[in-house]
């Protein structure tokens, strides 16, 4: 047996290992959990639950079409983050938000959707990397890590921190890195742990900054936070206002225990974003978010920005918490404002935007009265998802019979691999159901039925090389190596591209394109699978056949329909065909010859 044909083998014992595992684990889930074998379906087929809310101001303040926006992607954040996928939220008029959830989603769900987002201000205290990990204490262990004092090492912390600034631009500090050193030794690399030490005890533990309010219940819990887990990025607990409080950040790069709420967003009077200038007024190119404070917020922000000058490390840093996530925690590098502070932190202009409205938003007192919620019927129905997938059926059946007459009996390969494709896919998207909560909408079958093209045309590609080298004189096995080493590269370009367009559209889309942008990417990931693990290894061993290496006129190879005068019999076997009666005359000689005859 050739390299050749033991590499074909042990491609399909890969893609039907493939293949069976993931119906094991799905057949796994029915018996044993909570798995169905079909994939869920999205609001549109399945129906769920309608929630409408009208956003409010207690000071009867114009909501306006940024504040919604926000008001609809912190929703949708919670959404997501509780793993409801395939919700619809979408906005009517100027003021209503309409939430639609597929299914039967939990009580816990609904109560997060209809809660009101709130901005609080905390001092951090101590900050560390977003895994669970255990926290260093040098009480315990002196040797852990030196003090800042000790070390003379710069400052740092677990991520880059944006600087919090006065107004008139006295101090520039962008990219300062802030933080105690969290290392073991005089070169400030970090411990295992990731954790900057606990500070040492204040005397003064009435202080919103005392590591007194590190109790070892708020170390617990600061230790057990995983801020890998979406459910805790957004729409977690706000806590106690009054008491230590621990949270992650918006990305979930770090997370932070924080001192009791020292400001919210009733002392927000608004925040812009504009270019970064420094001490000279010059722009630095890049972007910053201004905050203005009310008189009050303005005068107790002084307070605060006088105490966090003089601390050190992360109790330097002042978090700002909306809907239950550190949006930003900058630095105070300076003591007295004027009821302007700028936050600056390398932001590019999108960014700077970004945390402006979150701001913005969270200053202005916006609550959301549910007008109504009930319990609704699917919007298409099962009669709509039939006809989808009666769409799909008939491509799956044109693309058949075109393969069929086309290609004759390497049609049947076509027709497999199709097979194989909708196998595989069906199995994922039954899986993803299950594991992410994933729902498939009409959308996302559309998806799936245009995939089918691009898997066919994957097929199209190969067989068409395949020929073209036929045609210059090589064996069937021949010209499936050659053809391959070239079909592969333009069936990876080609892949290449529609899956960045679904990438694309995914990020860039919501709501239903959402779903036909996932179906497209998954499906083409799948086409890559089949076409090196089945099509091409099959195609191999068929070329090991006599019915195909000899080229019958059935097996789709046949040199009479690819136009060749020098037929390939196989293993280096050549017949010629028969010249034809007459011959064919270039235009000089048939001048030359009609010369003749007239001579």
């Amino acid at each position: 047996m050739s390299q050749v044909t033991r590499s074909a083998r042990k491609s399909l014992i890969w893609l039907v290992t493939i293949v069976m595992g993931m119906y094991a684990l799905l057949g796994s889930g029915v018996m044993f959990g909570n798995a169905s074998a079909t994939p869920g379906l999205a609001l549109d087929l399945a129906g769920g639950r309608q929630i409408i809310m009208e956003a409010v101001t207690a000071n009867d303040e114009v909501v306006t079409e940024t504040d919604l926006e926000q008001a609809v992607a912190i929703i949708r954040q919670r959404v997501n983050a509780s793993g409801v996928s395939e919700a619809e939220i979408t906005t009517q008029g100027d003021t209503i938000i309409v939430v639609g959830l597929p299914g039967n989603p939990s009580q816990e769900t609904v109560d997060l959707v209809r809660r009101s987002a709130q901005l609080q201000f905390r001092p951090v205290l101590i900050s560390g990397p977003p895994t669970p990990s255990e926290l260093v204490d040098p009480e315990a262990n002196p040797d852990a890590s030196p003090s800042p004092e000790a070390s003379g090492q710069p400052q740092s912390s677990p991520s880059p921190s944006p600087t919090m600034e006065a107004q008139s631009f006295a101090r520039s500090a962008g990219d300062e890195e802030v933080g105690p050193p969290a290392g073991d030794d005089e070169t400030g690399e970090s411990d295992d742990l990731g954790f900057d030490p606990l500070p040492a005890p204040d005397a003064d533990t009435t202080s919103p900054s005392s590591p007194a309010w590190l109790t070892s219940e708020l170390i617990a819990q600061l230790e057990q936070l995983d801020c890998t887990n979406p459910a805790n990025l957004a729409g977690a607990d706000l806590g106690d206002p009054d008491t230590g409080h621990v949270a992650c950040a918006e990305d979930g790069t770090a997370k932070y225990a924080m001192g009791p709420v020292e400001l919210t967003g009733e002392d927000i009077e608004t925040a812009v974003s504009g270019p970064e200038l420094n001490q000279f007024g010059s722009p630095t190119g890049f972007f910053a978010a201004t905050i203005s404070f009310t008189g009050d917020g303005g005068r107790e922000f002084n307070q605060i920005a006088n105490r966090l000058f003089d601390l050190e490390g992360d109790r330097n840093r002042f978090a700002m918490v909306l809907d239950g996530v550190v949006i930003s925690a900058p630095s105070v590098n300076q003591r007295n404002f004027n009821g302007e502070a700028q936050i600056t932190g390398q932001f590019a202009q999108q960014d700077a935007e970004l945390l402006a409205n979150q701001l913005k938003f969270g200053a202005l007192p916006l609550t959301l009265e549910v007008q109504t919620e009930e319990q609704v019927a699917a919007t298409l129905g099962s009669s709509q998802l039939e006809r989808g997938l009666l769409a799909g059926a008939i491509g799956l059946a044109l693309v058949f019979v075109y393969s069929l007459l086309q290609y004759r009996a390497l049609g049947l390969v076509t027709v497999s691999s199709l097979l194989i494709a909708a196998v595989s896919t069906y199995a994922l998207i039954a899986l993803l159901s299950w594991g992410m909560g994933y729902r498939l909408s009409l959308a996302g079958v559309a998806g799936l039925v245009v995939a089918v093209g691009i898997t066919a045309d994957s097929f199209i590609v190969y067989f068409e090389r395949i020929r073209d080298e036929l045609r210059e004189g090589r064996s069937l096995g021949s010209a499936i190596d050659h053809a391959w080493r070239r079909a592969r590269r333009t069936i990876l370009a080609s892949d290449l591209i529609s899956l960045i367009a679904a990438v694309t559209l995914y990020m860039l889309a919501v709501g239903g394109v959402r779903g036909f942008a996932f179906t497209l990417g998954l499906v083409t990931l799948v086409d890559v699978l089949v076409v090196f693990l089945f099509t091409h290894p099959v195609l191999v061993l068929l070329s090991k056949t006599k019915f195909f290496g000899d080229g019958h006129k059935l097996s789709g190879f046949d040199p009479r329909q690819l136009g060749r005068e020098a037929l390939y019999k196989g293993r280096g076997r050549v017949a010629v065909s028969k010249p034809a009666a007459t011959s064919t005359m270039t235009l000089a000689e048939r001048k030359a010859a009609a010369a003749k005859g007239e001579q």
